[in-house]
């Protein structure tokens, strides 16, 4: 066994062979990488646009211009923020546990993030803060978004869901437009030909580098740095980018299939390739695949601190699914979160749907097609207030799984200005 193990070793003079591509002024796939990042300047230049566009105060300008109505929601949120209107993680525990909670040493370095996908628009969150409010729930840490970006721009959601990330204290995930589902491959449609998408989710040709340049955009914009990535050429993109020291950060969707050890060392390989000399990567979220058990998240996690990725890399894992178009129901995996929490660092908790048993008994249960629906399709179908109630069965969810992390002495990161 040791003579195969030593086999496995690459020669150092093979990272020379790889250089002279990367180098090479007349390679065609890194020129055309380069050019598109030459749009919007230097590296420096680009960070200093993006951190320009992030700052609250400019993007409340943004929202002001788009839909000035949603300035007086974001006005409510600082000051009931500021006033402690949400429930403390401590008075949340001792909700749960009663005094037991003085006693209880809880397990901080493997705080579970609680996630939730996805918020589609700017007013679910104005509700599930009022609701958290009145009810003492936890505002999730993490959101996902899958909404068209342009329609979104337009209507002023972006900029308003950007400035109210900023001031409830929690990251968030935009999802580009350049997704696949965008016409890409010429090829493919709706749900009669989902098999073709078995080979590929639909960024063929010159897409990936269209997708580069949506991010950019975005990026210097409106500040925007995490995005979802569907696609190995993406991927390597991004890797690239963040090595030229453009600061974008991007988690994989469940969509790429990572599903078992191999693939996460595959991809998380090219992390540590590409990785910065402070050892950062722009790969903070890995959503595997909802097939994976809690031993494939085991063997994955020894070789990610190895590399020392365990505080950069967020294995992100859903608990719960939206109930139509993508899962068997039931599933419901909290279970098994509530296994492997205690020894396995750095796990996001994503709540893609209700619990299965409410979900179900809604007349228009939450469905994964519904994220890729527009906007004006959504209101004139009269589908919005079901849509809205599938995002709050989607928080219960998120708060039953805050509240058993809690009876088993396990930690959470919730939405960290509001919940102190």
């Amino acid at each position: 066994m040791t003579d195969l193990r030593e086999r496995l070793e690459i020669p150092a003079d093979r990272l020379d062979e790889i250089n002279a591509v990367f180098l090479n002024p007349d390679m065609r796939v890194m020129n055309e990488f380069l050019d598109v990042v030459a749009k919007y300047g230097t590296p420096e230049e680009i960070n200093a646009k993006a951190h320009e566009a992030r700052k609250l105060d400019n993007l409340l300008a943004k929202v002001k211009a788009t839909k000035p109505e949603y300035i007086a929601d974001l006005e409510w949120l600082v000051e009931q923020r500021d006033a402690g209107a949400f429930i403390s993680v401590a008075d949340y525990r001792k909700k749960v546990l009663g005094d037991k909670a003085n006693t209880t040493s809880f397990a901080d370095d493997y705080a579970v993030t609680l996630e939730i996908s996805a918020c589609q628009y700017f007013p679910y969150l104005i509700e599930a803060a009022k609701r958290a409010i009145a009810n003492e729930m936890l505002m999730p840490g993490r959101f996902i978004r899958v909404r068209k970006m342009k329609e979104q721009e337009a209507d002023g959601d972006l900029a308003a869901f950007a400035a109210g990330m900023q001031i409830v204290g929690a990251t968030y995930v935009e999802t580009l437009d350049t997704k696949g589902t965008d016409g890409s491959n010429i090829h493919l449609g709706g749900p009669a030909t989902i098999t073709g998408y078995f080979g590929g989710v639909g960024q063929p040709n010159g897409h990936a580098l269209k997708w580069l340049d949506e991010f950019l955009y975005y990026f210097t914009e409106y500040g925007i740095s995490q995005v979802l990535n569907i696609n190995p050429g993406t991927v390597f993109l991004g890797y690239m980018l963040h090595r030229l020291g453009v600061d974008i950060e991007f988690k994989i969707s469940v969509y790429m299939g990572n599903d078992n050890p191999y693939a996460g060392l595959w991809t998380i390989l090219g992390a540590k390739l590409f990785a910065r000399d402070d050892g950062t990567s722009p790969l903070i979220g890995f959503n595997w695949s909802n097939s994976i058990n809690n031993e494939t998240m085991e063997i994955t996690a020894q070789f990610r601190k190895d590399w020392g990725f365990e505080d950069v890399v967020r294995f992100e894992h859903h608990i719960v699914e939206t109930y139509k178009s993508i899962v068997i129901q039931p599933y419901n995996r909290r279970d098994e979160l509530l296994e492997i929490a205690s020894h396995v660092a750095n796990i996001s908790a994503k709540h893609e749907g209700g619990d299965p048993e409410i979900d179900q008994t809604r007349d228009h249960p939450s469905d994964i097609l519904d994220y890729f629906r527009d906007k004006e399709d959504v209101i004139e179908s009269g589908h919005w207030d079901a849509l809205a109630l599938n995002f709050q069965d989607k928080l219960d969810a998120l708060n039953k799984t805050a509240w058993a992390l809690t009876e088993k002495g396990l930690s959470f990161i919730a939405a960290q200005n509001l919940h102190r």
